[in-house]
C-alpha cells in the first residue's frame, strides 16, 4: 500500500507532540490562580493532527496512528527506565535530575496509557460519527465537539489515576485542564480548516465512515 508523504509528515508530528507532552508535563506551571501542567499547550496538538487524520484518512487510519503512538511512546518509556537503571560515570552529577524528569512510576504511566487511549479513541469515533450526522458540513463543530468529549475522558482518567488519593488530588484540576485544552482546539480551528482543505485537495480523499468497524482492536480492518 501507497501512503503519502502527507500523511507520513501527519504522523510524525502527532506523534512527536505526544511524546514531547509526556516529557515535558513534569514541569507544573502558574498561569494567575490556575495551576497546569507545562504540556497544556502541546498536548492538544496531538488531538487537533488526531482530528485531521479521521477527517481527511477516516477512522481506520486514525485507529492505527493512535496505536503507533502507543507504542512509540511505550518505547520512549522503556528505554528511558533502563536509562536510569544503568549506573552513572562517577563524574556525571545530573542523575537525580534524570530521575525527576524522566522518572515515571507505574501509576503515572497507567494514567497516562489509559487516559491516552481512551480519549484519542473517543475523540476519533465522535467525530466520524459527526461527519455522517452533519454530511460533511460544519467541520468546527466536529472538532471542538468531539474534543470536548475525547479531552473530557482523557483529562478525568489521567488526573484521577495518577493523583486520586494523593495530597496533590485537586478535582478542580480536571475542569481547569479540560477547559484549556477545550480553549485551544477552539482557538485553532482557523489552523484546523487550513490542514484538512489543502489535504483534502492534494490527497483527492475525503473518508466517510459508512461501513467502518469502530472496534478500536481491529488494527487490520
Amino acid at each position: 500500500m501507497n501512503v503519502s508523504h502527507r500523511l507520513v509528515i501527519i504522523i510524525a508530528i502527532f506523534i512527536t507532540c505526544l511524546i514531547t507532552a509526556n516529557v515535558i508535563a513534569v514541569k507544573v506551571i502558574s498561569l494567575g490562580p490556575v495551576i497546569l501542567p507545562a504540556a497544556i499547550f502541546i498536548f492538544p496538538l496531538s488531538y487537533i493532527f488526531g482530528d485531521v487524520l479521521t477527517e481527511v484518512y477516516g477512522y481506520r487510519q486514525a485507529r492505527k496512528v493512535i496505536w503507533l503512538g502507543f507504542i512509540c511512546n511505550l518505547i520512549f518509556v522503556i528505554f528511558a527506565w533502563i536509562g536510569q537503571m544503568l549506573p552513572p560515570a562517577p563524574f556525571w552529577e545530573g542523575q537525580e535530575a534524570y530521575e525527576s524528569i524522566l522518572g515515571y512510576t507505574p501509576r503515572l504511566l497507567a494514567a497516562s496509557f489509559g487516559g491516552y487511549l481512551a480519549g484519542e479513541f473517543t475523540n476519533s469515533f465522535v467525530l466520524a460519527k459527526m461527519k455522517i450526522l452533519t454530511r460533511g458540513r460544519w467541520l468546527w463543530s466536529r472538532t471542538i465537539g468531539s474534543t470536548v468529549v475525547g479531552q473530557g475522558l482523557d483529562t478525568s482518567i489521567f488526573i484521577t489515576l495518577a493523583f486520586i488519593g494523593t495530597p496533590s488530588f485537586v478535582p478542580i484540576m480536571i475542569l481547569y485542564h479540560w477547559l484549556a485544552k477545550t480553549i485551544i482546539e477552539a482557538v485553532a480551528t482557523p489552523f484546523t480548516y487550513t490542514v484538512v482543505n489543502f489535504l483534502k485537495k492534494k490527497e483527492a480523499i475525503d473518508t466517510y465512515d459508512y461501513e467502518t468497524n469502530f472496534n478500536p482492536f481491529l488494527i487490520s480492518d
